[in-house]
């Protein structure tokens, strides 16, 4: 169809939720739209030219507030507004709408799917359904990328299929959908404190021998204030300098007995930049020199040099 006015009476009398055009780019207006359905899924596939439209208050249908509306972009950019959430979306990527608030979409000249899936049916909380409305969903990876290589090859061809086993493959569909949405609620949520503070300890662990390794650091990799990173290791054993000294310590210790190294070499390497402060923090820490896991590892190297069988087996 060659007229933006027809695109959207087409575009209305498919059911899908209504949406108002603002403009598009040149005189001539290419668009299409075919629609197919899978036992309660109704499925659109939409082409149209560079431009914008929205869904104001005024028409919004009662009728829609029963649907989740989710855009899959098979060609072309597509930028989203609704609530707090803006998304830029490109092939493959993904979108919840909730169609019973107001949206705009701008677009270059774009293919996309629109799936309408009974809103009962993905069980989403007021509160999880308002952060994830106009989120982007990447359909590179994780369950996004199935939910997006399915609704591509769901739209080209929906044939064959009784109605059971179109209710079965809808319910398969409708649930790999409630798996990507949950995915993204916990990549946003905060993590926990204790999920949190070991994500902060395998960074530390990775790390040791940087010897800018210090609380300000960790804290800005984390995007948090130090003291923020302070109280997140108040009811622990070690604060967050005391852990990245007794890992360090452990790591020394551990690699004196074990090799040839001298003290200022090892010290060295696990981030200690003065040897002298480093001998005085192992003594107090294990009650004994660092020297002597040097000269005890030597000792026990001479004498087993010296207990090896000669060449001729004597």
């Amino acid at each position: 169809m060659n007229s933006a006015d027809a695109f959207l009476e087409t575009f209305a009398a498919s059911g899908l939720p209504p949406l108002i055009g603002r403009r598009h780019a040149g005189g001539d207006f290419r668009g299409g739209i075919v629609t197919r359905d899978l036992g309660p899924l109704r499925l659109a596939k939409l082409f149209s030219p560079e431009g914008e439209c929205f869904r104001d208050a005024r028409s919004i249908r009662d009728a829609d507030s029963e649907l989740w509306q989710i855009e899959l972009v098979t060609r072309g950019r597509v930028r989203t507004e609704q609530g707090r959430n803006t998304a830029v979306l490109s092939r493959g990527d993904l979108v919840l709408i909730d169609p019973v608030r107001p949206v705009r979409f701008a677009t270059t000249a774009t293919e996309t799917v629109t799936m309408l899936v009974p809103r009962r049916s993905l069980r989403l909380r007021p509160d999880d359904a308002a952060r994830l409305a106009g989120m982007r969903i990447r359909g590179d990876c994780g369950p996004g990328a199935l939910v997006s290589s399915l609704t591509r090859e769901m739209a080209r061809s929906l044939t064959g299929f009784r109605a059971d086993e179109a209710d079965r493959a809808a319910a398969a569909v409708i649930e790999l959908i409630a798996v990507a949405l949950s995915a993204q609620l916990d990549d946003e949520r905060p993590a926990s404190d204790e999920a949190l503070r070991s994500r902060i300890v395998g960074f530390i662990e990775a790390r040791l021998s940087d010897r800018d390794l210090a609380p300000p650091k960790i804290a800005a990799a984390h995007h948090m204030s130090v003291r923020r990173l302070h109280k997140l290791f108040e009811d622990q054993p070690l604060t967050v300098a005391a852990l990245i000294r007794r890992r360090r310590l452990e790591r020394c210790r551990a690699e004196l007995a074990g090799t040839g190294r001298t003290v200022a070499a090892v010290a060295a390497g696990w981030g200690f930049a003065d040897p002298a402060h480093f001998s005085r923090l192992f003594k107090a820490t294990y009650g004994y020199n660092a020297a002597a896991l040097t000269s005890s590892n030597r000792a026990r190297t001479i004498k087993a040099l010296a207990a090896r069988p000669g060449k001729d087996g004597g």
